[in-house]
């Protein structure tokens, strides 16, 4: 599994779209988009943001780890 398909289906999941995933953690839906399609990646402070905004570990977020 790769770090833009585990951001889609835990946004997915919480029902939201890209723009309201963006807004949470202070980016663009243009980021968001980028991420799920695999063409760049989230910094490590995005990282971070994403798995406690999900209430996940970072671990999970890079595919290490089961949910």
């Amino acid at each position: 599994m790769n770090v833009g398909k585990i951001i889609r289906d835990l946004r997915h999941d919480r029902g939201m779209t890209q723009t309201q995933l963006a807004h949470e953690i202070s980016t663009t839906q243009d980021t968001i988009s980028l991420w799920e399609l695999g063409k760049s990646y989230p910094d490590i402070i995005n990282l971070i943001k994403l798995a406690k905004f999900f209430g996940v570990s970072t671990d999970y977020m890079l595919g290490l780890k089961d949910f």
